[in-house]
């Protein structure tokens, strides 16, 4: 069975995607991680064979948070300590000793259809490790499949920046693994950054 693990934020008020705030104000862009968030959980509960469980940087306790656990009957758990890679690392780690095959996504990619998911997992029945890279030269999903998890694929990456899924590969390739044999990339998305994308997503978050 695959487990997919949902990175999120608890929606407060002038700490969540602050990068929206000049188009939507501190509350707004709170109630766009709340749309983001619940859409997500929508994809992730709807993919066949698979559970989920919701992970947050903040407070677990938050009461949006608590609903979404109640409603989808999914665990609500506090990310790994450290930095973005060493979360997502320890996340897989943890995951992946239970699970054959483990998904990590975030919120900030409304456009995941249920299909997009199980392709990804469906990847790992030959390959290591999974992505799907995203326009802005990043990427929005991680997999892996147990006992082919890379944690050097975590480290040294300039993340938040243009050049996250590039590096990601240069750390693959170093520990001599071949794309396409070793690990699979899904078709290119598209995440919510920028006011822009935003725009981009609402009809998705309506």
């Amino acid at each position: 069975m695959t487990h997919i693990a949902v990175f999120t934020r608890a929606p407060v008020a002038g700490a969540s995607k602050t990068r929206l705030m000049p188009l939507l104000g501190a509350q707004g862009a709170a109630d766009a991680q709340r749309a983001m968030t619940w859409r997500t959980l929508q994809t992730a509960t709807a993919v066949a064979d698979a559970s989920v469980s919701l992970w947050c940087a903040g407070d677990a306790g938050n009461p949006f948070l608590r609903l979404c656990a109640d409603t989808f009957g999914i665990a609500c758990l506090p990310q790994p300590g450290g930095g973005l890679g060493a979360r997502m690392a320890g996340c897989l780690h943890a995951l992946l000793a239970g699970h054959q095959r483990v998904l990590l996504i975030g919120t900030d990619c409304p456009a995941f259809a249920v299909g997009d998911l199980e392709n990804a997992a469906a990847a790992l029945d030959e390959a290591r490790m999974v992505f799907t890279p995203a326009e802005d030269g990043g990427y929005v999903l991680v997999g892996a499949r147990r006992g082919g998890l890379a944690g050097a694929c975590f480290e040294r990456i300039e993340w938040g920046g243009p050049l996250v899924m590039a590096q990601t590969r240069e750390r693959l390739r170093a520990l001599g693994w071949l794309p396409g044999r070793d690990w699979g990339e899904m078709p290119v998305l598209w995440d919510v950054d920028t006011p822009e994308d935003y725009e981009r997503a609402r009809p998705l978050l309506e």
